[in-house]
């Protein structure tokens, strides 16, 4: 299985990336990880909806540039399905045991995804009602498909 995560801005924080990295190298036993960086734009505070949109409009073209048609799409947002990670788990087995052989996940800016890639993504996952910083999503994400893989592998992962 090929996993991809596109995702909107660089990680600055050494703490984050060396966490990317982690799990990274863990997931390589499971899966050929590729982890996508598309360009972020300004966003200033108290922008006007119009400009939020045309800024999400923005990376979402960027975004759309890596979305192959014979993958499954994954996009996180915050009302997306929220799912345990023994489901999720499940979820990335029936999707390679039917056939998938590419899933992309997507990880938008700070003020989320354009509603057209929305529209395109095959499944919307949330991981809680509660907004986190994108940079740290990337991290808690890896981790989650590590712990599927895991799970899937009937190999012991801490609950």
């Amino acid at each position: 299985m090929k996993i991809t995560l596109v995702t909107v801005g660089k990680i600055k924080e050494k703490y984050l990336k060396d966490a990317v990295a982690e799990y990274s190298k863990r997931l390589n036993r499971y899966c050929k990880l590729e982890i996508v960086e598309v360009a972020d734009e300004k966003t200033l505070d108290g922008a006007s909806e119009a400009v939020e949109n045309q800024i999400r409009q923005k990376e979402g073209e960027r975004i759309s540039k890596y979305l192959r048609e014979d993958a499954y799409v994954i996009a996180l947002a915050i009302d997306g399905e929220m799912l345990s990670s023994e489901k999720f788990s499940e979820k990335i087995g029936r999707l390679g045991i039917s056939g998938v052989s590419h899933i992309i996940f997507v990880i938008g800016g700070s003020i989320g995804l354009d509603k057209e890639l929305l529209k395109r993504a095959d499944c919307r996952l949330s991981f809680s009602r509660m907004t986190f910083p994108h940079q740290l999503m990337r991290v808690i994400l890896l981790e989650q498909i590590y712990r599927g893989y895991r799970i899937l592998s009937n190999e012991p992962y801490h609950k």
